[in-house]
């Protein structure tokens, strides 16, 4: 019995044994058949391109079982893991050759999934065929789609640009002439520009009409050679570059992210308007800044002299290296990344490459365009893009064109809430505007904004437009102190304006402000936090002679200047009374100029009248105690102010009974004399008491009051002065 059970134990452990055996073994075996499978793959990958590199002209294409099979190991492999620079090269050749006709042609184009790179020798033999063999033209308009949407993985792009007068020799078929236009001008270099090509995108202008394609390529020329183009170039041309890299876009993403590269920003088109969706659902596409990268990003960062000759901005790493290779950069096709690098914005602002400024600017206005104009909702992909712009315009310290056109027709449609800081951040950065169009294009919908928007809607208006102000003096500031005066800046920036011109930009733009002042504060009950953006306008305002150099100076309406004055708040008339200080300041410097120099230019009399008519009546009402006699603005007839049955009403606003300053004085007559039970305020009048009062009051901070009374009151009290009212005030 135990020798039963002793072999039975036995048996157990062999066959456990074997059975690990087993397991093993079937590993193995599934090991191998993977491996071998893998194998076959590669093999048959092998043989289908050796395939395609060696079919003769004209195998047939129907019932070629061989042919079909090739092709599908083609495709899978394309698909899954993209095709290396030899199998494109290949691919190619095999395809625009038209060995074996059309359709498989046409097959394997929209097979032609980079792995890495583009040879550009492909390439370039690729367009050689299109003049050689008889491609139909939706063939050649599919090639030429897959150009431009590889053209950021073409390893190079030296030869292209060398046979730039060939590909403008397709520019007359009209199929084909949309993607020409593209492809040339992401070719385009000064060296191109010709007489003889401006004449003849001038004459298919004519023949199909202000085509945007047509426009964009002109607009390049124009910027490289003003003097062949003297065509009107509008702004903001209609539409753009549309978007034809549908067959590839999806399948190249998901080949470069298997792979792990860092070119998939690459993909989409930088300078396209997408076509209209179906869906109404908006999916954001142009709002992801692209990483700025390169077809080269595979070279070692180190190795700076490239066989071109010219170094990826994205291989730099620091200022001093931009700036050892400033002349040498080569920048990414994909312009819409420089708004990502801090370097390249630097590289932006050193170089002031205006070809640079186009392209990133058509990038931009298709995004904004495409994202914003229409936009009923706001979402975090809207926001980010947003803030990330106005944080370039702040480095830049100017704004860009495309933003400008586009918030010239958001305004119209816009309902003051979307989006709002964010919206009016842009709107200050707008460069000057002429006189002639101000109105139309900024005035107008924001009057309408103004007056249907709640407060805070008024108050950051006020303030964008007294950024708005800030930044157009500043930029004349700089300028025209480079320029002696000389303000037609073509050198500088794209704004061409006279000093004429821009006074009269500037003067219109404050009384606009003057004119949503006046109204604004009688809609919202003289507000004291719109009032304090009001003010802080006019601050701005007043001081555009000595601080910025602008020979202008425009007073605020009466519908601003009385609140203020008025106000039950001591901080708006403190601000008002610096306010009137400065201007002062400002048109006596100006006067001034004006006996010393002959080319000193003239402040308007009326303006003079104006200021003095406001320092009278200011003077008058904090000072002398005149408050309605009948030379002034707020006169009263007698027998009303009787009927008031106010004591001295003419009183009642000088700096003790004012209601802004009443407390003050209340609370100065308990420590001038406490053991009085009875306020009487009129003691403050008393020689002495009246000069510890102005000290009192310019010690709570009251700076523009104290500036008020020291450069506009020719007699002031001295602690020792026991002289009468009339000389003291």
């Amino acid at each position: 019995m135990a020798d039963t059970l002793n072999l039975s134990d036995s048996d157990r452990s062999s066959s456990s044994d074997q059975s690990v055996t087993n397991r093993s073994n079937n590993r193995s075996l599934r090991i191998a058949e993977k491996e071998r499978r893998k194998n076959e793959a590669e093999d048959s990958f092998v043989l289908a391109v050796k395939y395609f590199s060696e079919v003769e002209e004209g195998t047939p294409v129907f019932g070629n079982d061989q042919l079909d099979r090739n092709l599908e190991v083609v495709e899978k492999v394309a698909f899954s893991k993209g095709l290396s620079p030899e199998a494109i090269s290949v691919l190619l050749e095999f395809a625009m050759s038209l060995c074996m006709g059309n359709s498989p042609c046409v097959r394997v184009l929209k097979c032609l999934i980079p792995a890495s790179v583009v040879p550009q020798q492909a390439v370039v033999r690729a367009v050689v065929w299109l003049n050689v063999s008889k491609i139909p033209i939706s063939t050649q308009v599919l090639f030429i789609k897959w150009v431009l949407t590889v053209f950021d993985l073409i390893d190079a792009k030296d030869q292209l640009r060398a046979i730039y007068g060939f590909i403008f020799s397709f520019i007359t078929e009209e199929n084909l002439c949309p993607y020409i236009c593209h492809l040339l001008y992401l070719l385009t270099r000064k060296e191109n520009v010709h007489l003889y090509r401006v004449r003849k995108l001038l004459e298919l202008q004519s023949k199909l009409g202000r085509q945007p394609f047509l426009m964009h390529l002109l607009s390049l020329y124009k910027v490289f050679c003003p003097e062949l183009v003297t065509l009107s170039i509008p702004s903001r041309i209609r539409s753009g570059f549309k978007s034809y890299n549908l067959p590839w876009k999806s399948a190249l993403m998901g080949v470069q992210k298997r792979n792990g590269l860092q070119v998939s920003s690459s993909i989409s088109s930088a300078f396209t308007v997408k076509e209209k969706s179906i869906s109404r659902k908006r999916k954001h596409c142009h709002l992801d800044l692209p990483a700025l990268s390169s077809a080269l990003n595979k070279e070692p960062q180190s190795d700076l002299t490239s066989r071109r000759k010219m170094v990826p901005l994205v291989q730099l790493s620091s200022f001093s290296q931009m700036l050892k290779n400033m002349h040498r950069i080569e920048l990414p096709a994909q312009m819409g990344s420089l708004l990502g690098s801090s370097l390249a914005l630097q590289y932006l602002d050193c170089v002031q490459e205006e070809s640079t400024l186009l392209r990133l600017n058509f990038w931009l206005g298709c995004a904004l365009h495409e994202e914003f104009l229409f936009c009923s909702q706001t979402s975090e992909e809207a926001l980010q893009f947003l803030n990330n712009l106005l944080s370039v315009q702040h480095f830049l310290q100017e704004g860009f064109s495309s933003s400008e056109a586009f918030l010239y027709k958001f305004l119209n449609v816009w309902d003051g809430s979307l989006l709002r800081p964010q919206i009016l951040g842009l709107l200050s950065n707008i460069p000057v505007i002429p006189s002639t169009q101000i109105g139309r294009l900024l005035f107008e919908p924001l009057t309408q904004l103004f007056f249907t928007s709640s407060l805070f809607f008024k108050c950051g208006l006020m303030e964008c437009l007294n950024n708005m102000l800030l930044k157009w003096l500043t930029w004349h500031s700089v300028y025209a102190l480079e320029d002696d005066l000389d303000i037609s800046l073509n050198s500088h920036t794209s704004i061409n304006i006279t000093l004429s011109g821009f006074k009269d930009s500037v003067m219109e733009l404050v009384h606009f402000v003057g004119r949503l002042a006046s109204l604004g504060l009688q809609l919202e009950g003289c507000n004291t936090l719109l009032l304090s953006f009001i003010l802080d306008f006019y601050e701005t305002a007043s001081d555009t002679f000595l601080k910025f150099d602008l020979p202008l100076v425009v007073m605020p309406p009466p519908g601003v200047f009385y609140p203020a004055l008025l106000a039950t708040d001591p901080v708006s008339v403190d601000r008002l009374a610096y306010i009137m200080h400065r201007y002062k300041l400002n048109l006596t410097s100006a006067k001034s100029q004006e006996k010393r120099t002959e080319q000193a230019f003239h402040i308007s009399r009326q303006t003079f009248l104006e200021f003095n008519h406001y320092l009278v009546f200011m003077v008058n009402c904090l000072w002398n105690c005149r408050m309605f006699h009948a030379n002034t603005d707020l006169h009263v007839r007698e027998e009303l102010l009787h009927k008031s049955n106010v004591p001295q009403p003419w009183a009642r606003f000088d700096f003790i009974h004012h209601p802004a300053f009443m407390s003050y004085a209340v609370d100065f007559h308990q420590k001038c004399w406490p053991g009085r039970k009875a306020v009487d305020l009129d003691s403050i009048k008393q020689s002495k008491p009246w000069s510890w009062y102005l000290e009192y009051l310019f010690n709570q901070g009251f700076d523009g009051l104290k500036d008020f009374v020291h450069s506009s009151i020719t007699k002031q009290v001295t602690p020792g002065d026991e002289r009468g009212d009339s000389q003291r005030r």
